[in-house]
């Protein structure tokens, strides 16, 4: 790999890939929505801060203060569900979706990575022995990591065998096809 730092070719001998992470392992699953849930989220926060700021003034202007106690109560109402459902809600049904998963050989771990209430990554490590398939299906749940939801699309895994094994699909009960030649043969 060659690579230029200000005009001069530098070689690079590093045989790892592009998609090992030194601390999590190697990359098998990345997240075709995550641009976009961070982006709806941001925008669902920044809403809510701008009704925040925006609710002194409205209510200064607009001479509610001096209507009805219904008036108030359906005016407060429709706002607190804007700035303060809206939110929370997208966060409950996104809180996990994986944006990255790392997996690391030596010790069978997984690696998720997610996004917090404050719109930072954080980092879920759990080992395959810890993830169990929902008996039903859910709508934004595909396994449970431990105790923790999370929501992955099987498709965009590169390689199918690291879904299986994160499923734990490769280590089936079913009899494999090669034990039934055998009950054929004795």
């Amino acid at each position: 790999q060659v690579t230029s730092f200000r005009g001069v070719a530098v070689r690079s001998l590093s045989t790892s890939s592009p998609y090992d992470h030194p601390e999590h392992g190697r990359l098998v699953y990345k997240g075709n929505l995550a641009k976009t849930v961070l982006g709806v989220k941001f925008f669902s926060y920044s809403t809510s801060i701008f009704n925040l700021f925006m609710m002194p003034y409205i209510m200064l202007k607009s001479g509610i203060g001096v209507e009805s106690l219904l008036v108030q109560a359906a005016f407060y109402g429709l706002i607190g569900i804007f700035t303060f459902v809206t939110p929370v809600t997208l966060h409950i049904l996104t809180k996990g979706y994986v944006i990255r998963l790392y997996y690391k050989d030596e010790v069978d771990t997984y690696t998720a990575i997610t996004y917090n209430a404050i719109l930072a990554e954080k980092v879920t490590v759990f080992h395959q022995k810890d993830v169990k398939i929902p008996d039903i299906t859910k709508m934004f749940t595909t396994f449970y990591a431990k105790t923790k939801s999370m929501l992955v699309n099987p498709t965009l895994f590169p390689n199918p065998q690291d879904y299986n094994h994160l499923m734990g699909y490769d280590k089936s009960s079913f009899f494999k096809f090669e034990d039934l030649e055998e009950a054929k043969e004795t």
